[in-house]
This record gives structure tokens, sequence and C-alpha cells, in this order.
């Protein structure tokens, strides 16, 4: 008999829950409650059994984290939000084994128990209520047979008790807006971006959704003044659905549990590229900043990017807008046309230096079959690596659609992605893992940044999947953070491919962030929360093999941050870059053992990153 794994007795253990009775029920309502692992988040569904209305509400270690809040479906032809009666139930549990090429964890196992509730109004129209609970938290889904028309709009929505601390962004079409923090009742009436994190007396709810494509239509949550509610809004008035809705996530735990989570993504459609060994996560010299134009349009500056790119030993050089305007001076009827760009010739320096070129593209040049005939096999050919394509500006489902075009087509050309001026990850770097990074973020390129937003996007967007904000821009003067703290964001943040922002010049005045730099890697096998709070403070350890890496960062006063460092075993050496009186130091510490902390004293907007390695005689330094 083989021996029972692990995640088979957490399954077989789930299963027995499916045993357990209804939750008692009030005469005028059923109930139903949905138990995930013991110690995790539950669910419970009720039913109005008079006006025939649905709300869901969420709980963990038996305090309620979300409120009973609407859930129902309109279309054109059929109300699905009232007038319901309960029809059956069933049961099964959902075990996810998949790898990814990006993000917090490359391995990646999960364990849900889905329950599926069938409803139907007076007329005999079905609704399917879908409910899945894992360790990390709960998600929704509506399904329905037969043609119903369009859908018209959801009734979906989110209660919170209304003295919940909440971090939310103004909705914007590109996600590039700052976290502010309110309380769920104080929130302006507006509408709001998802992500939206909150805080109640049983932990932490963050609000996103998975699965989005051109199936749907893109969300927003609009605020009722003066309350805790939230609902879910669609961007477009009309949506062409067969049948199915996105994921509608909750991520709940405290504060280390969400920022872990890999909820998104476990939701998520395996992948779309079944042979993926040309997909290389790494550095990015990103010359935008550093350059400009001026430089996007030079052959000889971006020879001179990627001979230092070379020399840091990081994998890509980004060239931004300023090639692409030449484009206005090729021929694109001559046969030979490509022979027109300095383009191939960058790529082949490039490669004989052991760096491989990202380019920039329009939006307005790849929205249909025939410019992505023309453009993508091109710059195959080319031999560039990847694409940065931008603007697409909007989450209607005519614009996912497009997505839905765009990314097979990358990928048949072998063509690595960063979307810019996008939508936010919902689950896409399992379904599409050559999309690297995504931007949908308040970031670097902003002159209007603050800590307290800084320290927000670990615990809000960049939980859900990889994130470009592009960091490193040492040279900004409307840089909010110190040169640590900055440093430390290449760890704080996750992105597969993380684009540099700084000049040449500026790493070169900062010897100790070229070392950092030229060792962290941007993929990773663990992440761990090892103290933190939005808009105040993080610090944030990710492992990479056999090393540990750290980043750290507070928004206001100094201040001594103390963690421990529990998932450290044995002797360890830990290299702290710190801001000094002269700008960055680097100071040693020997860690003993799991009940050992690290110590370290930051100024007002400071921070620092560290390398932790075994610790061996022969070991002074964790350089490789």
């Amino acid at each position: 008999m083989p021996t029972a794994t692990p995640l088979r007795l957490c399954a077989a253990l789930l299963l027995s829950f499916f045993l357990l009775p209804a939750s008692p029920a009030r005469a005028a309502e059923q109930s139903w409650k949905i138990s995930g692992l013991p110690g995790g988040p539950a669910a419970e569904l009720a039913l109005d059994s008079d006006a025939g209305t649905l709300t869901l509400a969420a709980e963990r270690h038996g305090a309620r984290v979300l409120e009973p809040s609407p859930v129902g479906l309109v279309t054109e032809r059929a109300d699905l939000s009232q007038g319901l009666r309960f029809l059956h139930r069933s049961e099964r549990v959902v075990t996810e084994h998949y790898t990814t090429t990006v993000g917090k964890r490359l391995k990646r196992s999960a364990l849900m128990r889905e329950a599926t509730f069938a409803f139907e109004n007076a007329v005999g129209a079905r609704l399917d209520l879908v409910v899945r609970v894992a360790g990390d938290g709960v998600a929704y889904r509506y399904q329905w047979p037969g043609d119903h028309g369009p859908v018209l709009r959801e009734t979906s929505a989110f209660t919170l008790r209304p003295d919940a601390t909440a971090w939310l962004a103004r909705h914007r079409r590109d996600y590039e807006n700052p976290f502010v923090q309110y309380t769920a009742q104080s929130a302006p009436a507006a509408d709001f971006m998802v992500p939206a994190l909150f805080e109640t007396g049983g932990g932490h709810l963050l609000i996103i959704e998975s699965a989005l494509d051109g199936g749907y239509s893109g969300p927003r949550l609009t605020h009722e003044e003066g309350t805790g509610t939230y609902r879910l809004q669609l961007w477009d008035q009309q949506v062409q659905a067969a049948g199915e809705t996105p994921w509608r996530v909750l991520v709940m735990g405290d504060l280390a549990t969400v920022t872990a989570s890999t909820l998104v993504d476990d939701l998520a459609p395996d992948s779309e590229v079944r042979d993926t060994s040309w997909i290389r996560p790494g550095q990015v010299l990103w010359t935008w900043l550093a350059g400009g134009r001026e430089a996007g349009q030079s052959l000889e500056i971006q020879k001179g990017y990627v001979d230092y790119a070379a020399q840091r030993g990081w994998p890509y050089v980004a060239v931004d807008a300023g090639w692409y305007f030449l484009r206005d001076q090729w021929d694109v009827t001559d046969p030979d046309w490509p022979t027109t760009s300095w383009m191939p010739q960058l790529v082949e320096y490039g490669r004989g230096k052991g760096v491989e070129i990202l380019v920039w593209v329009h939006f307005r040049d790849l929205d249909t079959p025939e410019e992505r005939a023309l453009w993508l096999p091109t710059l195959n050919r080319w031999g560039v690596r990847g694409v940065k394509i931008d603007f697409m500006d909007a989450e209607s489902q005519e614009r996912l659609r497009w997505y839905d075009e765009i990314l097979p087509a990358t990928a048949a050309n072998r063509l690595l992605v960063n979307f810019h001026g996008s939508t936010v990850p919902k689950g896409i770097h399992r379904t599409w893992p050559h999309v690297m990074t995504m931007e949908g973020v308040h970031g670097g390129e902003k002159r209007t940044l603050t800590t307290a937003h800084v320290t927000t996007l670990p615990f809000t967007r960049n939980v859900i999947g990889s994130m470009d904000y592009t960091p490193m821009a040492f040279h900004r003067p409307s840089r909010p953070t110190s040169d640590a703290h900055e440093l430390g964001l290449a760890v704080t943040y996750e992105s597969g491919l993380q684009n540099l922002a700084g000049t040449v010049e500026s790493y070169e005045a900062r010897p100790e962030a070229e070392r950092f730099l030229e060792q962290v890697p941007t993929a990773w096998d663990e992440t761990r929360l090892l103290s933190g709070r939005p808009a105040d403070h993080v610090v944030l350890a990710r492992r990479s093999g056999d090393r540990w890496f750290i980043g750290a960062g507070v928004s206001g006063a100094a201040r001594t941050l103390d963690v421990p460092l529990s998932m450290l075993h044995g002797r360890w050496l830990v290299e702290v870059v710190r801001d000094g009186a002269n700008g960055l130091v680097r100071e040693s510490h020997v860690i003993d053992g799991p009940r050992d902390r690290l110590s370290v004293a930051v100024p007002a907007e400071g921070g620092y990153a560290a390398i932790a390695c075994r610790r061996h005689a022969a070991i002074t330094t964790c350089d490789r």
C-alpha cells in the first residue's frame, strides 16, 4: 500500500467536513457553512427564503472577516439576484500542483474545498454559485446553464465593519493611483481599484479576482458613502458571457498569510505554454529614466548600456520608446525593411556580451491581426527576447479579448512580455508563463510618491503577481526613499523582470548597490513576511536556492527594525547594506539559529537590503 502523502491526508481530513450538517437556520433563512482546513477561514452562504436573495459571509478563527454580503447576477433575460429557491448542493476537494516561471514561490501546491449550490428563480432560470475555501481565503464565481442574454450587472458586494481599516486606491484605467488609508466607512463615495485591503477583528482581507479574460469584463469597487459596503461594478454595461464569471477572491489571514498567498494563481486556468525552457526571469537595465528618448534613438548609447549590464551580470537591456519613433523612417513595403533599423545590430552586439534585448511597442501597433503578423515575427527574427507593450488603458471586454489574442501570439514567437498601461495580474502568470511582469502600479516613474504608498504595495498590488514598479532611480530628486530603502525594493517588490531605473553614473557612485544588485534574483523559492504594516514599514525575506535575501523599508520616523529570523537554522552570515553618514555601507551579522534576531537602525524613510548565507569557517562574505 502506498504511503499517504501529507497532501492526501489533508484532503481526506478536508473531505470529512463534507459530512457535517448544514448550520441551523432561522425560519425565513436557509444557510450553509463551507469549511476549509482546520484553523483556516470558512464561508457561510445564506438564502432569505422570503425574498429569495443570497448573502455570503466569511470568518476566521471564529471572528467575522466579511459581513453578510449580497451575491447574485442579472442578465438581459433573467434576474438571478432575487426570487431564488435552493435546488441542491454538490461538493469536492480540489488539489492543484503547478510551477510558475516568476513569483513569490515557483513550486505551488494548493488544497481547496469546493461546494456548488444550485438555485432557480420563479421562471426556472438556473444560477449556480461555486464557492471554494482554501487555507488562505475564500473565492466564488457564478455559473449559469442556458442562454439568458448578456450580463447587465452583478449584485456582488463586500460589506466590512464600518471601523475596519482600509487601504484603497481610486480607480484608474491603468491602475496607476496611490493607496491611501481610510476606514471602511470613512472612505469617500468613489470608485476604487481591486485589489483593496481591509483589516478587521478576524484578520486582513484582500479583495481581488482571478481568471479574468475576454469572456467577461473588468471590475471596480463602488463605495456607498457612510457605510462599510463596496459594490462590484463592471466596466461594460453589457457583457457577452458564456455562462461563467471570473472568481471573486477574498484572500484572508494574518498579514504574513496574505502577503505570501498564491490563491489568485491557484484559481487560474493551467498553463497554455507547454515548453517554457526559453522563459528566463532576470534583472533589466531599463534606460528610459536613465536616458530618455535621446538614448533610445542612439545605437552607440545603447551599446554602452549593454556593456554596463554585461559587467553587472544582468541578462537584459530594455530599449524604450525612443527607438520606436524611428519606425517612421522605415519603408515597410520593402522586403528588406527590417535592415533599415539598427535594432538587429544591437541584438547581435548584446548577444556577444551575453545580454539580450527587450523592446517597447505601442498597443496601437499591435491591435489588429495584420499588425501582429508583421511585428511579432519580425522581432523574433531580429532576435529580440521580449516586448514591453504599453497603453492598453482599459479592462473592457473588447480590450480583454485583445489580451486573449496577443498572449498566444507572443508565446508562439517566443517573446517575453511586460504589460504597461495595463490591467493587473489575475492569474495570468500561471496561464501564460511568458508574462514576466505587469505595471498596474503607481510606480517609480511618478513624481508624487510617498513612503506610505511604497510600504503599502507589498500588501496590496504585489500580493497578486509580478509588479513592474521600476525601482533604483537613485538619480531622481523626487524619490521619497533613502538609498538603502530603495535598494531593498529589489527584494521587497517581486517582478520577474526587475526593470532597474537608475543611470549608470548613479550605480557607479554606489558600489554597495552594484554589488547587491549583481546577486539578487528576480524569482523565488519562498517568501516570508518578517514584520510589517501597510503605510508604516515592511521587512520581507525571500529565498532563492540556499540563500535568503531581505528587503526593509519604513515610512516616517527613524527607528530600529528588530525582526526574528526563524527560517535560519544553524549558523548564518547576514550582510546588511544600510544608510551610512556618507552613503551606503555594509555590515556583517552572525546569526546562530532560529531564535536569533536581526536588529538594524534605519533613518527616517530609510531601510536596508541584506543577503544571508550559511556560515562556514571559510566563508567571510556572501559574494558569489
